[in-house]
């Protein structure tokens, strides 16, 4: 069976090489006129710390994103509308991404890390449902999948998301009262993802 998706995993990886590259922008060096010396580099690069745990989070975040995405499309062979929309609110959301990344930058330490911290984890929230979404459709016709993939074997890849997603709810809904806790959920859902990410293994 001829794979009809290649077109579709070309262009998706462009996009989230573009999605991580725009990161980088919120990733400010000091004016030269205001540093004097090594104490006050030092100084000011203590200040910055929120933006580099930001990018650290989000960098990682879409490169599991993109390491998922693409176990995913070696289990599609084939393609419909459907998946071509849903894959496409893949890549919107990824994009996305870049912006509530430098709101958390900016306001994790004021009084408005609570609604920065919110919007950050709920766009997770809505990319965890993007991919939930995609499986389903490619799922639902295995004709669309790869030639000898199981039952179990698809249970097994939806399973993977569905039980993410209620902890990227969680994270969303306790992120009003106690950001730092939702957003340190948020870093142990990066390691989940990691992990998870073996369990959708290439299927002889």
């Amino acid at each position: 069976m001829e794979k009809e998706t290649v077109r579709i995993e070309n262009f998706s990886d462009a996009v989230f090489a573009i999605a991580i590259t725009l990161l980088v922008l919120d990733l400010h060096a000091p004016e030269i006129n205001a540093v004097k010396n090594g104490t006050e580099l030092l100084a000011f690069l203590k200040s910055e710390w929120t933006t580099y745990l930001a990018f650290t989070l989000s960098f990682f975040s879409i490169f599991i994103m993109w390491v998922n995405h693409h176990k995913i499309f070696k289990q599609i062979y084939s393609r419909n509308t459907a998946i071509m929309f849903s894959n496409g609110l893949i890549l919107f959301l990824v994009t996305a991404v870049s912006y509530p990344t430098a709101l958390l930058a900016r306001f994790f330490e004021g009084e408005a890390s609570n609604i920065a911290v919110a919007i950050y984890t709920g766009i997770f929230v809505l990319i965890n449902i993007s991919y939930n979404l995609l499986w389903f459709i490619a799922s639902h016709n295995k004709k669309l999948l790869r030639p000898g993939i199981t039952d179990s074997a698809i249970q097994k890849i939806r399973n993977n998301y569905l039980y993410g997603f209620p902890t990227y709810l969680i994270a969303f809904g306790i992120s009003f009262q106690f950001p730092t806790a939702a957003l340190a959920i948020s870093m142990l859902l990066l390691i989940y993802w990691a992990v998870s990410s073996g369990k959708i293994k290439m299927i002889d």
